[in-house]
């Protein structure tokens, strides 16, 4: 299906993930879309990975963090005829979001305690590949499940690749999966006593590998990974499970880019992603879309301008003077021109890549960045507006 404008993908989709790469606006894009659903009466969540302050005192909370947090219904109503439902926040904490996979599928309580006790399990928790991406998508599983909220808003992890979101849980599982990992856990079966079953070439290995890392980081190797194998079918399960949700009609991906040349690449690759992979694409956000100018600024123009201006008229300037003044705004101005020729490219190749009836908005550059909610409001304002 495709849409005319965000107003209709608010009104018709239950969660929007938002994707694209670093600095590009998808934070604050995140965040205004959830507040614009709010402010239709819907009760809204936005999730976020990004640990910047910004957003939190965007939302007049003072931290964010993984408890869920309820915005003051005053600010979500700023300006409303009719209040609106309520809006939530919460910042994902990799970490515990992991442990919380960890602990919905060990066997048992005790278990579980091994596991996040295990100094292997906290560095593989925190840097194995996928694990902030897979840790966001077993959240956004878990939310959805509660039927909590009407509209669940997820700004995905800041990474330098947007397919990363996608290819999270085959990397996790293929990390896990790797035939080093299975060699240690097959010793480990037997406990300690394993290790004796190597052989001279095994032992040797062992022997040199203990000589770097300790022969205790090694222990702590093979019972973590035998632990872990319990609950790796949990962790399978979750991964299938959450990339079927994700390609139900009830989601939508918003692609947000700036026109800068390799953000743009991103996208277009993500767009050929979900397309392949048949997952709904709601629309694209361009930000930070420089403006053509008045058209009129030749510099004999802006020279008479100059010299009947009342803010300069109190002036004593030489005639050369005026003039060099033109000649600098006119190159200025010619300047701003071919920029704003270049975004416009960028914007035709989404456009040319996407097809016709995409949904494409384009935010125009703004001289300050969004840190409170009316600019908030204001940007959700600017992305729902019907098409021009």
């Amino acid at each position: 299906m495709s849409y005319r404008s965000f107003a209709q993908v608010l009104a018709d989709k239950q969660i929007l993930v938002c994707v694209g790469s670093g600095g590009v606006g998808k934070t604050t894009t995140a965040a205004a879309l959830a507040l614009a659903g709010a402010r239709t009466g819907r009760r809204t969540l936005v999730i976020t990975i990004d640990p910047a302050k910004r957003l939190a005192s965007s939302l007049g909370l003072a931290t964010l963090g993984h408890e869920i947090q309820e915005v003051a219904p005053d600010l979500v109503c700023n300006g409303c005829d009719a209040r609106p439902a309520s809006l939530s926040a919460m910042m994902l904490d990799q970490k515990r979001a992991f442990d919380e996979v960890v602990e919905r599928h060990a066997r048992d309580p005790e278990a579980v305690k091994r596991i996040l006790a295990n100094p292997v399990y906290a560095q593989i928790s925190g840097s194995l590949a996928g694990s902030q991406e897979y840790a966001a998508m077993a959240k956004l599983h878990e939310l959805d499940a509660t039927g909590r909220f009407d509209l669940i808003v997820v700004d995905t992890p800041p990474t330098s690749h947007a397919l990363d979101f996608l290819d999270a849980p085959e990397k996790l599982t293929q990390a896990i999966d790797s035939p080093a990992i299975e060699w240690f856990r097959k010793l480990q079966g037997g406990g300690r006593s394993g290790w004796s079953l190597l052989g001279k070439t095994g032992s040797f290995v062992l022997a040199r590998l203990a000589k770097f890392v300790g022969s205790r980081f090694l222990d702590d190797l093979g019972v973590f990974f035998t632990e872990f194998n319990d609950i790796l079918g949990g962790f399978r399960q979750r991964a299938e499970e959450t990339f079927a949700l994700l390609r139900q009609p009830k989601v939508g991906f918003v692609l947000v880019s700036s026109p800068e040349p390799m953000a743009l690449r991103e996208a277009l690759f993500f767009h050929e992603r979900l397309v392949a992979s048949r997952m709904p694409l709601a629309g694209f956000v361009i930000n930070r879309v420089r403006a053509h100018q008045p058209a009129d600024a030749a510099p004999a123009v802006i020279e008479r301008a100059l010299a009947t201006a009342p803010a300069v008229a109190h002036l004593t300037l030489s005639g050369t003077s005026v003039r060099m003044a033109a000649e600098a705004l006119a190159a200025a101005h010619a300047e701003q021109e071919l920029l704003a020729t270049v975004d416009d490219g960028a914007l035709r190749r989404v456009r040319e890549a996407a097809g016709p009836d995409a949904l494409v908005v384009r935010v125009p550059l703004a001289r300050e960045d969004v840190h409170d909610v009316d600019r908030l409001i204001a940007l959700g304002q600017i992305l729902t507006a019907p098409p021009a």
